[in-house]
């Protein structure tokens, strides 16, 4: 089992971090990605990355491992392909200002809901702004599709800013994915962007002799098998749910 010593980096949170960090888990336990109570989870909601590599780093925790120089390379990277790029796309980002202006403003984005402290003046209402102002003519297919290319594109050239920790690349590719997935929402676009693989689901610990009899009922079937798998019990000896509960119960 690899360990780590996070926080590398002092974390806290920005003017963006704890909405976007209460979003995110809603949408991921509606989706089975996070359990029911991952909101009340130390490690989940944490802005402080776990030191055992078994355990996702949540995207608001990639502070604690990256800090801001790296953060800030990966951004780079990205607006050099973004200005290098054919002129439909790169006009629009150059109405707005330069490189070093497009660096600075989408670098503080990503450390303040990173967890690196308030960086990002204005929070959800300036990058609502911007994005209706600004950029409206990109929030389409054709926008989303060669944006998400260059930002994959950098994501592969930046591994060296992402530490040795292998958690961190599928952490970024989760917050991309996140708010991707909002925009196609917000602005109507088919959300075909894949920027790799993303955090895999957190799974609850669970611990019968702490459940009512109530709780024990609640789990799915899948939750009782696996939790009694980790005990030790063949759990393809019990057939259907009622047979799980009671062994659960007996334990």
């Amino acid at each position: 089992m690899t360990k780590f010593e996070f926080p590398r980096f002092p974390t806290r949170h920005g003017y963006m971090s704890e909405k976007i960090q209460r979003d995110y888990i809603t949408s991921a336990i509606t989706k089975k990605v996070l359990p029911p109570d991952a909101h009340r989870l130390p490690q989940i909601v944490s802005l402080t990355a776990a030191n055992d590599v078994s355990k996702p780093v949540q995207f608001w925790q990639l502070y604690s491992v990256l800090g801001q120089d790296r953060i800030v390379n990966i951004v780079a990277d990205f607006y050099e392909r973004v200005f290098a790029d054919e002129a439909w796309f790169t006009s629009v980002f150059a109405r707005v200002g330069g490189i070093d202006h497009h660096i600075n403003t989408q670098a503080a984005m990503w450390i303040d809901v990173m967890g690196g402290g308030p960086f990002y003046h204005g929070a959800e209402f300036r990058l609502n702004f911007h994005h209706t102002h600004n950029a409206i003519q990109l929030m389409n297919d054709k926008g989303a599709e060669r944006w998400s290319k260059l930002m994959l594109e950098s994501l592969d050239a930046s591994a060296k800013h992402m530490t040795d920790d292998p958690r961190v690349r599928p952490s970024i590719n989760t917050f991309l994915t996140h708010f991707m997935g909002k925009y196609a929402q917000e602005f109507a676009f088919e959300n075909r962007s894949v920027f790799g693989e993303t955090n895999p689901p957190v799974k609850r610990k669970i611990n019968f002799l702490k459940m009512t009899t109530e709780a024990i009922k609640e789990l799915s079937e899948t939750e009782l098998v696996e939790a009694l798998e980790e005990r030790g019990v063949d759990a393809s000896k019990y057939l259907g749910k009622d047979d799980l509960v009671n062994k659960a119960l007996m334990l």
